[in-house]
Protein backbone atom coordinates (compact mmCIF):
# COMPACT_ATOMS: atom_id res chain seq x y z
CA UNK A 1 0.00 0.00 0.00
CA UNK A 2 1.48 3.00 -1.26
CA UNK A 3 2.05 6.09 1.53
CA UNK A 4 -0.14 8.71 1.63
CA UNK A 5 0.20 11.04 4.21
CA UNK A 6 3.49 11.34 6.55
CA UNK A 7 4.43 13.73 9.22
CA UNK A 8 8.50 14.15 10.35
CA UNK A 9 9.85 15.78 13.58
CA UNK A 10 6.38 17.98 13.28
CA UNK A 11 6.70 21.09 15.73
CA UNK A 12 4.54 23.84 16.65
CA UNK A 13 5.34 26.50 18.54
CA UNK A 14 3.23 30.18 18.84
CA UNK A 15 5.72 32.63 19.49
CA UNK A 16 4.79 36.06 21.79
CA UNK A 17 7.16 38.68 22.92
CA UNK A 18 9.68 36.77 24.61
CA UNK A 19 10.84 32.97 25.40
CA UNK A 20 9.05 32.42 28.28
CA UNK A 21 5.30 33.83 27.20
CA UNK A 22 5.90 30.93 24.10
CA UNK A 23 3.24 28.16 23.47
CA UNK A 24 4.90 24.94 22.81
CA UNK A 25 1.58 23.44 21.30
CA UNK A 26 3.26 19.69 19.47
CA UNK A 27 6.92 18.36 19.17
CA UNK A 28 8.40 16.09 16.68
CA UNK A 29 5.56 14.22 15.77
CA UNK A 30 6.00 11.71 13.61
CA UNK A 31 3.67 9.28 12.11
CA UNK A 32 2.47 7.84 8.43
CA UNK A 33 -0.76 7.23 7.62
CA UNK A 34 -1.50 4.42 4.94
CA UNK A 35 -3.45 5.39 1.44
CA UNK A 36 -6.92 4.90 2.37
CA UNK A 37 -6.71 4.80 6.05
CA UNK A 38 -9.35 6.38 8.22
CA UNK A 39 -7.39 7.86 11.13
CA UNK A 40 -8.97 9.15 14.34
CA UNK A 41 -6.89 11.42 16.53
CA UNK A 42 -8.51 12.00 19.89
CA UNK A 43 -6.41 13.93 22.95
CA UNK A 44 -7.10 16.38 25.99
CA UNK A 45 -9.17 19.65 25.01
CA UNK A 46 -6.52 22.78 24.25
CA UNK A 47 -3.23 19.52 23.33
CA UNK A 48 -3.40 21.04 19.82
CA UNK A 49 -6.12 18.85 17.24
CA UNK A 50 -7.16 21.38 15.36
CA UNK A 51 -3.76 23.03 14.58
CA UNK A 52 -2.31 20.20 13.99
CA UNK A 53 -4.97 20.09 11.22
CA UNK A 54 -4.32 23.30 10.11
CA UNK A 55 -0.61 22.66 9.94
CA UNK A 56 -1.58 19.30 7.54
CA UNK A 57 -3.73 21.18 5.80
CA UNK A 58 -1.20 24.32 5.45
CA UNK A 59 -3.54 26.96 7.15
CA UNK A 60 -0.49 27.34 9.67
CA UNK A 61 3.04 27.33 9.31
CA UNK A 62 5.12 24.57 11.34
CA UNK A 63 7.87 26.04 13.29
CA UNK A 64 9.61 22.86 12.62
CA UNK A 65 9.55 19.61 10.96
CA UNK A 66 7.65 18.40 7.52
CA UNK A 67 4.47 16.68 6.25
CA UNK A 68 4.62 14.89 3.40
CA UNK A 69 1.86 13.71 1.44
CA UNK A 70 3.28 10.74 -1.49
CA UNK A 71 6.80 11.94 -0.51
CA UNK A 72 6.49 15.91 -1.50
CA UNK A 73 6.68 18.01 0.68
CA UNK A 74 3.39 20.25 1.59
CA UNK A 75 4.24 23.80 1.52
CA UNK A 76 1.57 25.99 2.05
CA UNK A 77 -2.36 25.46 0.27
CA UNK A 78 -2.15 22.06 -1.27
CA UNK A 79 -5.06 21.40 -3.33
CA UNK A 80 -4.56 17.21 -2.61
CA UNK A 81 -5.31 18.06 0.89
CA UNK A 82 -9.25 18.65 1.77
CA UNK A 83 -10.48 20.32 5.25
CA UNK A 84 -13.94 19.80 6.52
CA UNK A 85 -14.19 22.17 9.79
CA UNK A 86 -17.27 21.61 12.64
CA UNK A 87 -19.05 24.65 11.81
CA UNK A 88 -19.70 23.73 7.74
CA UNK A 89 -18.47 26.82 6.43
CA UNK A 90 -21.03 27.20 3.58
CA UNK A 91 -21.76 30.22 2.12
CA UNK A 92 -25.09 31.39 3.33
CA UNK A 93 -25.98 33.46 0.24
CA UNK A 94 -25.40 30.10 -2.00
CA UNK A 95 -27.71 27.27 -2.45
CA UNK A 96 -27.07 23.84 -1.82
CA UNK A 97 -25.99 23.03 -5.31
CA UNK A 98 -24.17 26.32 -5.56
CA UNK A 99 -22.00 25.67 -2.22
CA UNK A 100 -21.28 21.86 -3.57
CA UNK A 101 -19.99 23.58 -6.81
CA UNK A 102 -17.66 26.22 -4.90
CA UNK A 103 -14.26 23.76 -5.17
CA UNK A 104 -15.12 23.21 -8.87
CA UNK A 105 -16.02 26.81 -9.67
CA UNK A 106 -12.41 28.20 -8.16
CA UNK A 107 -10.60 25.79 -10.22
CA UNK A 108 -12.18 26.93 -13.34
CA UNK A 109 -14.25 24.34 -14.32
CA UNK A 110 -16.56 25.05 -16.60
CA UNK A 111 -20.51 25.61 -15.54
CA UNK A 112 -22.24 22.53 -17.16
CA UNK A 113 -19.60 20.66 -16.27
CA UNK A 114 -19.07 21.11 -12.53
CA UNK A 115 -23.04 21.52 -12.24
CA UNK A 116 -23.46 18.01 -13.62
CA UNK A 117 -20.81 16.80 -10.81
CA UNK A 118 -22.46 18.49 -8.10
CA UNK A 119 -25.64 17.06 -9.27
CA UNK A 120 -24.31 13.63 -9.18
CA UNK A 121 -23.36 14.62 -5.33
CA UNK A 122 -26.97 15.77 -4.49
CA UNK A 123 -28.17 12.13 -5.66
CA UNK A 124 -25.86 10.10 -3.95
CA UNK A 125 -25.56 12.06 -0.44
CA UNK A 126 -29.62 12.18 0.00
CA UNK A 127 -29.38 15.88 -1.04
CA UNK A 128 -32.46 15.42 -4.02
CA UNK A 129 -35.29 18.19 -3.67
CA UNK A 130 -32.68 20.61 -1.12
CA UNK A 131 -30.36 21.41 -4.34
CA UNK A 132 -32.34 24.93 -4.13
CA UNK A 133 -32.47 25.29 -0.28
CA UNK A 134 -30.15 27.90 1.40
CA UNK A 135 -28.20 26.49 3.88
CA UNK A 136 -30.41 28.66 6.25
CA UNK A 137 -33.08 26.10 5.59
CA UNK A 138 -31.36 22.85 5.98
CA UNK A 139 -30.97 20.44 9.45
CA UNK A 140 -27.52 20.37 10.54
CA UNK A 141 -27.04 17.07 9.05
CA UNK A 142 -27.60 18.10 5.79
CA UNK A 143 -25.55 21.27 6.19
CA UNK A 144 -22.64 18.66 7.19
CA UNK A 145 -23.51 16.47 3.61
CA UNK A 146 -23.34 19.58 1.78
CA UNK A 147 -20.05 20.34 3.35
CA UNK A 148 -18.44 16.68 3.02
CA UNK A 149 -19.82 16.91 -0.77
CA UNK A 150 -17.99 20.35 -1.17
CA UNK A 151 -14.79 18.61 -0.47
CA UNK A 152 -15.23 15.27 -1.78
CA UNK A 153 -16.12 16.69 -5.69
CA UNK A 154 -12.46 17.95 -5.59
CA UNK A 155 -11.08 14.95 -5.21
CA UNK A 156 -8.49 15.31 -2.58
CA UNK A 157 -6.26 12.56 -1.68
CA UNK A 158 -6.44 12.76 1.80
CA UNK A 159 -9.63 14.52 3.95
CA UNK A 160 -9.05 16.31 6.74
CA UNK A 161 -12.20 16.49 9.30
CA UNK A 162 -12.43 18.49 12.47
CA UNK A 163 -14.95 17.52 14.84
CA UNK A 164 -17.29 17.47 11.99
CA UNK A 165 -20.38 16.06 13.90
CA UNK A 166 -19.71 17.54 17.18
CA UNK A 167 -22.69 20.26 17.08
CA UNK A 168 -25.10 17.64 15.75
CA UNK A 169 -27.89 15.82 17.93
CA UNK A 170 -26.79 12.00 19.32
CA UNK A 171 -29.21 10.59 16.76
CA UNK A 172 -28.47 12.42 13.81
CA UNK A 173 -24.45 12.20 14.79
CA UNK A 174 -24.64 8.63 14.56
CA UNK A 175 -26.42 8.71 10.85
CA UNK A 176 -23.83 10.76 9.54
CA UNK A 177 -21.37 8.57 11.23
CA UNK A 178 -22.84 5.88 9.06
CA UNK A 179 -23.25 7.96 6.54
CA UNK A 180 -19.37 9.13 6.47
CA UNK A 181 -18.56 4.87 6.71
CA UNK A 182 -20.74 4.35 3.62
CA UNK A 183 -18.72 6.88 1.25
CA UNK A 184 -15.75 6.34 2.67
CA UNK A 185 -15.80 2.61 1.74
CA UNK A 186 -17.25 3.27 -1.67
CA UNK A 187 -14.09 5.52 -2.09
CA UNK A 188 -11.63 4.81 -0.08
CA UNK A 189 -10.74 8.08 1.07
CA UNK A 190 -7.48 8.73 3.55
CA UNK A 191 -9.58 10.24 6.61
CA UNK A 192 -8.15 12.13 9.23
CA UNK A 193 -10.50 12.74 11.56
CA UNK A 194 -10.23 14.71 14.92
CA UNK A 195 -12.78 13.88 17.92
CA UNK A 196 -13.77 14.16 21.60
CA UNK A 197 -15.86 11.82 20.93
CA UNK A 198 -13.98 8.47 21.77
CA UNK A 199 -17.18 5.94 21.25
CA UNK A 200 -16.92 8.09 17.59
CA UNK A 201 -13.06 6.94 17.13
CA UNK A 202 -14.02 3.88 17.70
CA UNK A 203 -16.94 2.73 15.65
CA UNK A 204 -14.78 4.78 12.64
CA UNK A 205 -11.44 4.21 13.01
CA UNK A 206 -8.58 1.61 11.36
CA UNK A 207 -6.68 3.43 14.04
CA UNK A 208 -7.16 5.90 17.04
CA UNK A 209 -3.72 8.06 17.71
CA UNK A 210 -3.86 9.36 21.46
CA UNK A 211 -2.51 12.54 21.96
CA UNK A 212 -0.70 13.72 25.49
CA UNK A 213 -1.32 17.37 27.09
CA UNK A 214 0.76 20.34 25.79
CA UNK A 215 3.99 19.88 24.67
CA UNK A 216 1.89 17.53 22.46
CA UNK A 217 3.05 13.69 21.61
CA UNK A 218 1.15 10.88 20.40
CA UNK A 219 1.35 8.98 23.23
CA UNK A 220 -0.33 5.55 21.21
CA UNK A 221 -1.32 4.88 17.92
CA UNK A 222 -4.43 2.09 18.89
CA UNK A 223 -5.38 -0.47 16.25
CA UNK A 224 -9.04 -1.05 15.82
CA UNK A 225 -9.45 -4.28 13.92
CA UNK A 226 -12.67 -4.78 14.11
CA UNK A 227 -15.01 -6.12 11.09
CA UNK A 228 -17.38 -3.61 10.31
CA UNK A 229 -20.39 -3.11 10.76
CA UNK A 230 -18.98 -2.42 14.42
CA UNK A 231 -21.20 -3.13 17.11
CA UNK A 232 -20.71 0.03 19.40
CA UNK A 233 -21.46 -1.95 22.71
CA UNK A 234 -19.26 -5.48 21.88
CA UNK A 235 -16.56 -6.38 24.13
CA UNK A 236 -14.09 -6.19 21.95
CA UNK A 237 -15.24 -2.02 20.76
CA UNK A 238 -15.46 -1.63 24.54
CA UNK A 239 -12.37 -3.24 25.50
CA UNK A 240 -10.52 -0.31 22.78
CA UNK A 241 -12.41 2.13 24.60
CA UNK A 242 -10.98 1.46 27.73
CA UNK A 243 -7.42 1.41 26.46
CA UNK A 244 -7.96 4.77 25.07
CA UNK A 245 -9.40 6.08 28.08
CA UNK A 246 -7.04 4.96 30.25
CA UNK A 247 -4.26 6.70 28.30
CA UNK A 248 -6.12 9.50 28.49
CA UNK A 249 -6.86 10.02 31.77
CA UNK A 250 -3.31 9.13 32.28
CA UNK A 251 -2.36 12.25 30.30
CA UNK A 252 -4.25 14.32 32.02
CA UNK A 253 -3.43 13.19 35.72
CA UNK A 254 0.64 13.85 34.43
Amino acid sequence: MALSLELVDLTKVFTASGPRDSISVFEKLNCRIEKGEFVSIVGPSGCGKTTLLRVIAGLEQASDGKVFLDGTSIDGRDPRVGLIFQEYALFPWRKTLENIETGLEFGGIPKKERRGAAMEYIRNFGLAGFENKYPKELSGGMKQRVAIARTLITNPEVVLMDEPFGSLDSQTRNDMQQFLLDVWQRRRDTILFVTHNVDEAVYLSDRILVLSRRPTKILKAVEATLPRPRDRTSPESNHIRRIILSLLSTSVMQ
